[in-house]
């Protein structure tokens, strides 16, 4: 059985309400001083080193993400969540009296929102995670523009290079007619957006996928991988998961790994307001319906100063 004790994490924040008065990435040492004054020496001179603050801002968000996770739910203090890295060089946390990994985490971000998925609770075997959140508009002017000049096929073929064998044929050739319930699309500006939308829903899910494997996008595999037949989730009226409109989330996914049907993840696609999107993708390899039973819920949202106040307190604390 699947351990007791487990727990699915997923939060976003989103900075781009914060620290607004800092314009250049310097200036975060003024406005964003206690929230520095928690990373590293070596993770604050990486956030300063952005030449954009925008940049600087997500970079922050995320380490503050990756250390409160490791304080709330393996239950230590702020000072001791150090991080290290496994042998792809990603980031991870092992319990130095265990030496063992008790929460698996994966963070994103894209234009200003941060995302953690975290896996905490489970004893009895290996489990990786993956998330990835992107914006369709982010780029929307370039994408329109390049789309218009060159063609829709050519914008493809910029990308294809990190698609499996047939995606790129997929958005190129079938995108249109393999989904009888798309709304009418009455304009050129239309179709391009939802071929677009759809661009950026299979990014979305490979770079999920790719991260729970622990690999990165210049895995020798990629091209090995592929989702037939993807749809965009509708976008949602309202920039929130889990309550009143939050679009469509997609649970069924057809993926194939060197022609053979991939069933061991669970890959959960949602939309975020207008122009956002998340994927999750968890899989639990030596009992792998422990992972796909699991619900992965909506985001929630959390507030850069729950984050602090946790940090500050924890240190010489007892963590409840």
């Amino acid at each position: 059985m699947a351990s007791s004790g487990l727990t699915i994490i997923q939060w976003l924040v989103d900075t781009r309400g914060l620290w607004l008065e800092a314009t250049k990435t310097t200036q975060l040492q003024d406005a964003a001083p206690r929230a520095l004054a928690l990373l590293t020496p070596e993770e604050k001179a990486g956030v300063l080193k952005y030449y954009f603050v925008r940049d600087a801002k997500m970079a922050l968000a995320s380490h503050l993400l990756k250390h409160f996770v490791i304080s709330k739910y393996a239950g230590v203090p702020w000072s001791e969540t150090t991080l290290t890295r496994d042998a792809n060089k990603k980031p991870i946390y092992v319990d130095p009296a265990s030496g063992k990994q008790p929460i698996q985490f994966n963070v994103s971000h894209q234009a200003g929102i941060v995302a953690l998925v975290a896996v905490a609770g489970y004893d009895v075997g290996q489990v990786d995670a993956g998330v990835d959140v992107v914006c369709v508009s982010e780029r929307r002017d370039r994408d329109h523009k390049v789309v218009k000049e060159e063609g829709w096929s050519c914008f493809v073929d910029m990308h294809s290079d990190v698609f499996g064998r047939s995606e790129a044929g997929y958005l190129k050739n079938d995108l249109l007619t393999s989904h009888p319930g798309v709304p009418p699309l009455r304009t050129e500006e239309d179709i391009v957006g939802f071929k677009l939308r759809s661009f950026y829903t299979l990014w979305c899910l490979r770079e999920a996928y790719v991260k729970m494997t622990g690999e990165a996008l210049l895995a020798e595999w990629l091209k090995d991988l592929e989702f037939k037949r993807f749809k965009a989730p509708k976008p949602a009226a309202v920039f929130k998961q889990g309550g009143g409109d939050e679009g469509e989330t997609i649970t069924t996914h057809e993926v194939l790994f060197k022609g053979a049907k991939v069933d061991d993840a669970n890959i959960c696609l949602r939309s975020l307001g207008q122009d956002y999107m998340t994927c999750t993708a968890v899989r639990t390899p030596n009992k792998k319906e422990d992972g796909l039973s699991w619900e992965l819920g909506p985001f929630e949202f959390l507030d850069i100063g729950t984050i602090l106040d946790h940090a500050e307190a924890s240190d010489g604390h007892e963590l409840q």
